[in-house]
């Protein structure tokens, strides 16, 4: 692309100031002007929300899930505190999934992904041996996400 084709389609804002690059998309596009917005780089901004909003998703759900297994291989450990992180991870999971519904038809992938994570945050946090632990997550995601249940 030639760098009036850059200034033109504001390519070269996009590399400089990212913020002001949405801004002006988003007006462009608001305006109806869909011939002067950048179009390839707006798709590779939508592209990477969805990624963050799925790798925010595991985030949350490999603390929730760490914190569960903590709670149930360490019952002599059991505080306030683990209580309440379940609590708030079960909370903030909760408020995205309302605003970020699609991620329900990969939900066992995340889990899946979110587990092998909170392994190895359980073992750090406990100082247990891996074999402690199942290799494979032991509970679905209905349950993590249930405010009534707690692992024995």
């Amino acid at each position: 692309m030639d760098d009036s084709m850059a200034t033109r389609h504001g390519a070269a804002d996009y590399e400089r100031d990212v913020c002001g690059w949405a801004n002006e998309q988003a007006a462009l596009l608001r305006g109806g002007q869909f011939a002067r917005a950048d179009i390839e780089n707006i798709a590779e901004e939508i592209e990477s929300l969805g990624r963050s909003e799925k790798s925010e998703l595991v985030n949350r759900l490999s603390v929730l899930l760490a914190h569960l297994l903590k709670w149930q291989f360490q019952p002599g450990f059991r505080s306030t505190s683990w209580e309440l992180g379940i609590k708030e991870q079960r909370r903030r999971i909760a408020i995205h999934m309302r605003g970020n519904p699609s991620p329900k038809s990969s939900l066992l992938e995340i889990t899946d992904d979110a587990y092998s994570v909170a392994l190895l945050q359980a073992q750090r946090q406990t100082k247990l041996k891996s074999t402690t632990f199942p290799p494979r997550c032991p509970y679905d995601f209905a349950q993590v996400i249930n405010e009534e249940f707690w692992p024995k």
